[in-house]
């Protein structure tokens, strides 16, 4: 499935303070498997953070602004276009950029703050990622009308259900990140727990689902 094309992991606030997430250790494994990451961290101080301790271990994890090489291009209402060259370079010798949620904007003098879950959207659309993956406490997405666990959603349904108030800001904002990932031709994006243990390799290389998926399927009425 991957066949080269990375995986966009966007990591939150709770799993990159969990010292037991196993989310390194599962980085390591789809490497080993030749499966390319990208990571999006939720602050510059949590991406050099994921850096260090990446590089404890192995000397593959380099971080990147969203200045750097003009990655991500301050635009109007967010991020313009995204230039992913470096990204490309480092991910096809081996490394694994970390990138924290800042623009570049050509006329300020420091990088200013973005929504890292519409990052992790950006990147894993220019670099045309087989899948992207949100990491969020609540581990996935559950009906506000019938408080049922939602296991699958179409960009359709995610985009009506990032617009729902009932719902967390913040998860809202990871639902239509993946929505918009893959209407533009992302092939999946889930929204899961990082602190589940190995749930990275879970939802990569096995054919078990921990949260909500979003694809671009159409979905049968039972």
């Amino acid at each position: 499935m991957f066949s080269g094309k990375p995986l966009v992991v966007r990591v939150d606030d709770a799993t990159a303070s969990d010292e037991r997430a196993t989310l390194i250790d599962d980085l390591h494994v789809l490497a080993q498997r030749g499966v390319p990451s990208i990571v999006v961290a939720p602050n510059p101080e949590a991406a050099r953070n994921i850096v260090r301790t990446i590089n404890r271990s192995a000397n593959v994890a380099v971080a990147l602004s969203g200045s750097d090489a003009a990655l991500l291009p301050k635009g109007p209402n967010g991020i313009a276009r995204v230039q992913p060259r470096i990204l490309e370079t480092l991910t096809s010798a081996g490394f694994i950029p970390v990138v924290e949620p800042t623009a570049f904007a050509v006329f300020d003098s420091a990088d200013p703050a973005v929504v890292a879950d519409d990052v992790a959207a950006a990147i894993a659309t220019a670099c045309g990622a087989a899948r992207a993956i949100f990491f969020h406490p609540a581990g996935g997405v559950t009906d506000p009308e019938t408080q049922s666990f939602i296991a699958e959603l179409t960009p359709a349904e995610a985009l009506a259900l990032a617009d729902d108030e009932r719902l967390a800001h913040d998860l809202r904002a990871a639902i239509r990140a993946g929505a918009l990932g893959v209407r533009a031709g992302v092939s999946e994006a889930q929204i899961v727990d990082g602190r589940v243990a190995h749930a990275v390799v879970v939802e990569v290389l096995t054919t078990q689902h921990l949260g909500t998926r979003v694809t671009g399927g159409l979905l049968l009425a039972g």
